[in-house]
């Protein structure tokens, strides 16, 4: 195996090309690469894109236009770590933006059906505390979100 790692291959039905341009339009350390077509050999139309590589957020990825055969759900999700509230809020609202769905417990899904896990780094603290019952509150608060709140996740891990 190569050591540069690996590259998650992503299945659109025709906007490959347009949902590596969102990507790499909401996440840091993000570009465009390489982008195929197909030629007169098929099986798609003669000059329209098969595949687009991109990175986003450091991470490697392919878009590729492979039809209606298959579609996203939720037994994958990209979890994105946000250091502070401002941060759940920008990819929460970016994500969901344009016919993005909110989902519970700070998933959701963009628009284009992939699903992500929006979860600020103190929740996970917060959820493995030694105190049971402080990792409880704070799990209980959690399942009653959609986007989550850090404020009130931290008033309810302390008990208020």
């Amino acid at each position: 195996m190569s050591g540069s790692g690996f590259t998650t291959c992503l299945w659109f039905d025709g906007q490959a090309e347009e949902a590596a341009h969102h990507y790499i339009s909401i996440f840091k350390n993000s570009e465009l690469g390489r982008i195929s077509r197909y030629t007169e050999a098929g099986p798609g139309p003669a000059g329209s894109v098969v595949t687009v590589e991109f990175v986003a957020n450091g991470q490697k990825f392919i878009a590729l236009n492979g039809g209606p055969q298959f579609t996203f759900n939720e037994a994958i999700s990209f979890q994105i770590d946000c250091d502070d509230q401002d941060e759940v809020d920008f990819y929460w609202n970016k994500l969901t933006e344009g016919g993005g769905e909110p989902g519970p417990c700070g998933w959701l899904k963009d628009k284009y059906g992939v699903s992500w896990q929006v979860v600020p780094v103190r929740l996970v603290e917060m959820v493995v505390d030694p105190d049971p019952q402080k990792a409880a509150r704070a799990t209980a608060a959690m399942l009653k979100m959609g986007k989550l709140d850090i404020a009130a996740l931290e008033k309810a891990y302390a008990g208020e």
